[in-house]
């Protein structure tokens, strides 16, 4: 019998950054996840907030801190009195493009002293939730300042986002860069430890994630301090999808278990069937999209969610002043001398669907498009950027997708080869919720930034008409090539909904095709 999944033998690099080109050595998800089957409530606040857990998954240990200690406190004032519309409903600096000069006038103290005792009493260490609420704090202002001038632009509707502040200064260099190092990420407005995962608040701590009117943002640019604006509904909404992940980490530990073990279909089945039942309760909620987020006032808030790489509104990268390229996250991020230049927030950061591509083992094309998607794992939480590693690695060395879809668990007596197809059958709709989900994801694109706007690049830095449909064709080929491995007199047997979902495929992938090609044309791109 093969050994279990937690006791494979280990490699010394699950210390080191996730590498990019896909090949690392074989590792054990205990030894990357330790914490999987433990209690987020009794963990330690010096652990990595996004630690993994299989009842957290890519969620907060707890829920984000919301109030820095007091030395912050101008930093705080200064975020309070920053969105266009303020809490109480009355216009903030942004609103008049005041942010910069009240920023250069020396209102805001460099409080990079107070990030160093920013530590856990009972030992020392760093307290990394608190450091966690710190950086989306000065991820928010460090991103307001940079794109203040390109949100006046856009304001006024004049052409194009104009270029944007080129040097950051010391005061908010210093504690982001700080605070980005801690936690080992890029020092930018990031996904989950700024701009979503680690900022929300909920109005009754006793209802929790549960239900989505319960949530609110703790920091805002435009009018996301109300519940009701589409700022909050995009921002929440993806907060609400996320809270499902939970049962995906479970669901792949279960897989990846249930193989490496020998267990039988039954086991394996139920693993598949729970990261099915999963991915439809996240797509259920990604579709309240529509409703809590009009895709007219997308343009206004996106203004300050772009990064620097890529990024017209910023040729030569930014200056952050006081630091160097040595304060880069070693992932090639940095520039010239002390220029930097970084992605910027994106939906694309999420771990819930790169999680699936790992899992079951989705092959994207060796491309520049495909490079972006590598490029984007660096910028995770470090608990996140080492799990899914950890589990494309393994699902390589069990073989996940051989095993559900060559029968190779009939041939060492883990059931007969209807059981086998019946794997086979709920890989492909494991598929089909992955291309589901991209699916859907281009269709925001589509509504949401395309048809309104003429900007060439996401807010991450990629090609806003090409790069989706890149993975989105990925998984419709692997679908295909699943649906042409099963027997003949085997595909005749199944039901209705899985041949009508094979034809939607192919439907699908001609009508993608032929949108990109005519939006190309049309952008002259």
């Amino acid at each position: 019998m093969s050994p279990d999944i937690t006791s494979i033998a280990s490699s010394p690099s699950a210390s080191s950054p996730p590498s990019h080109d896909g090949k690392a050595s074989p590792q054990t998800l205990r030894d990357i996840a330790p914490n999987l089957s433990a209690n987020p409530t009794t963990l330690p606040s010096s652990l990595d907030p996004f630690t993994i857990t299989t009842s957290t998954g890519f969620m907060p240990l707890r829920p984000p801190i919301t109030t820095l200690p007091a030395p912050f406190k101008p930093l705080q004032t200064l975020l309070n009195a920053m969105p266009i519309v303020k809490q109480n409903g009355i216009p903030g600096l942004l609103a008049t493009y005041q942010l910069g000069p009240t920023v250069d006038s020396g209102a805001l103290p460099d409080l990079l002293d107070e990030v160093n005792k920013l530590v856990v009493a009972a030992d020392g260490k760093p307290d990394l939730a608190l450091v966690t609420a710190a950086f989306r704090d000065y991820a928010f202002l460090a991103s307001a300042y940079l794109l203040e001038p390109c949100w006046e632009r856009w304001s006024k509707g004049l052409e194009g986002y104009g270029l944007g502040r080129e040097v950051l200064p010391k005061c908010i260099a210093g504690p982001l860069v700080a605070t980005a190092k801690l936690l080992d990420i890029p020092p930018f407005m990031s996904y989950a430890a700024a701009y979503t995962l680690y900022n929300y608040r909920f109005v009754d701590p006793e209802i929790g994630v549960s239900e989505y009117g319960n949530l609110r943002l703790v920091r805002a640019f435009e009018r996301g301090l109300d519940p009701k604006s589409s700022e909050a509904g995009f921002v929440l909404t993806h907060v609400d999808m996320v809270k499902h992940s939970p049962s995906l980490t479970k669901g792949a530990t279960d897989l990846l278990n249930a193989i490496a073990t020998h267990a039988d279909r039954t086991a394996i089945n139920k693993a598949l069937d729970l990261l099915l039942n999963t991915m439809h309760a996240v797509e259920a909620s990604m579709e309240t999209m529509w409703r809590h987020s009009k895709p007219q006032d997308y343009l206004g808030y996106r203004t300050f969610i772009f990064g620097i790489t890529n990024q017209s509104m910023f040729p030569h990268g930014v200056v952050y002043q006081g630091q160097s390229n040595d304060n880069d996250d070693n992932n090639g991020n940095g520039g010239d001398g002390n220029r930097m230049s970084f992605r910027g927030e994106s939906g694309a950061n999420d771990s819930m669907i790169p999680l699936l591509d790992a899992l079951l083992e989705i092959p994207m094309p060796e491309n520049p498009l495909t490079a972006i998607l590598k490029d984007f794992r660096g910028y995770r939480p470090k608990p996140h950027r080492k799990f899914l590693e950890g589990v494309r690695v393994m699902a390589r060395e069990v073989g996940v997708r051989e095993f559900c879809c060559g029968g190779r668990g009939s041939e060492d007596g883990r059931g007969s080869g209807s059981e086998s197809v019946g794997s086979t059958l709920r890989y492909l709709r494991l598929l089909d919720c992955v291309r589901s989900f991209r699916w859907r994801h281009w269709l925001f694109a589509r509504e949401y930034i395309i048809r309104r706007s003429s900007h060439p690049t996401a807010t991450g830095g990629s090609p806003i008409v090409t790069w989706l449909p890149n993975q989105l064709q990925a998984v419709m080929k692997l679908m295909c090539a699943t649906w042409d491995s099963i027997p003949t007199a085997q595909r005749a047997e199944v039901s209705r909904d899985v041949v009508e979902m094979m034809a939607n495929v192919k439907e699908q992938g001609e009508k993608l095709q032929k949108e990109v090609d005519r939006w190309c044309q049309e952008r002259g791109e």
